[in-house]
């Protein structure tokens, strides 16, 4: 029977993180998903660990590739499931429940995201994130693949990963989908994976990649959208501001001001 969700962890010598990733896959409660692994040829013992958990995938491969986004796309190809998740080597579900209580929900729309625990040292948090998606939400934030379950055939209406890009083709790919093709999407209020700080795109040594690879982006396909930014920016974080001043608040409450 096909499975409903296609769950593809990416890895390049990172045992330690692997092993954590299989383990939180593996104790899930519902268990109606396959699981791929892409390994891109490690050589720290994440081979041989694979090879005796293989029962547990559906696929897996362990060969050089050309970077995480051709190792994203590969599994992608393999996939067979309607959705897609893309928890990679480190990263891990927020609870041993968390598909048996949210898979139901995985239906109907391209793009259903989750919010996620972030670790980042000894500071722990949840980032939550917005109702409605916008060109000007993309520009400063995106969306987070370890928490985001993606319909196989959304990579069909707009692309694959671009593999150009060494940090920024995910948040490139959430963009493109909401803004420039349109998909549907939807929010859950929930928390599903756990996400440590502290890999490639966080690492403040690629900044500047990051900045350049969003630009490219942004001055190739969004150029007449930039041309207002800033304004538009500017002024969303003032009324921002506005509905989180208590006087603001106030006067709504007492009728004094409309609600905006």
């Amino acid at each position: 029977m096909k499975p409903k969700i296609s769950i593809i962890t990416i890895n390049y010598n990172n045992l330690e993180g692997l092993q954590k990733t299989i383990e939180s896959v593996s104790s899930q409660t519902w268990q109606a998903f396959e699981h791929i692994i892409i390994d891109g040829g490690s050589s720290d013992g994440s081979v041989a660990y694979i090879e005796s958990k293989s029962d547990q995938f559906a696929y897996w491969v362990s060969d050089p590739d050309k970077g995480v986004y051709h190792a994203m796309n590969k599994g992608i190809a393999q996939a067979s499931g309607d959705y897609l998740l893309f928890l990679n080597s480190g990263d891990h579900f927020f609870s041993t429940k968390v598909l048996e209580q949210n898979h139901e929900e995985i239906k109907n729309v391209a793009i259903i995201y989750f919010n996620l625990q972030v670790v980042e040292g000894h500071k722990v948090f949840i980032k939550e994130y917005p109702e409605l998606l916008s060109f000007s939400y993309f520009v400063k934030d995106t969306l987070p693949h370890p928490a985001t379950f993606i319909a196989k055939e959304a990579f069909e209406k707009t692309n694959l990963y671009s593999e150009d890009f060494k940090i920024l083709s995910d948040w490139k790919f959430f963009l493109d989908s909401i803004c420039k093709y349109n998909l549907t999407y939807k929010k859950m209020n929930t928390t599903l994976s756990t996400f440590y700080i502290g890999g490639m795109s966080s690492n403040p040594a690629n900044r500047a990649i990051k900045q350049a690879e969003k630009q490219q982006v942004l001055q190739q396909d969004y150029a007449a959208f930039v041309q207002d930014l800033d304004d538009v920016i500017l002024y969303k974080e003032i009324v921002t501001t506005f509905r989180k001043s208590r006087i603001i608040r106030l006067l709504v409450k007492l009728r004094l001001l409309n609600q905006f």
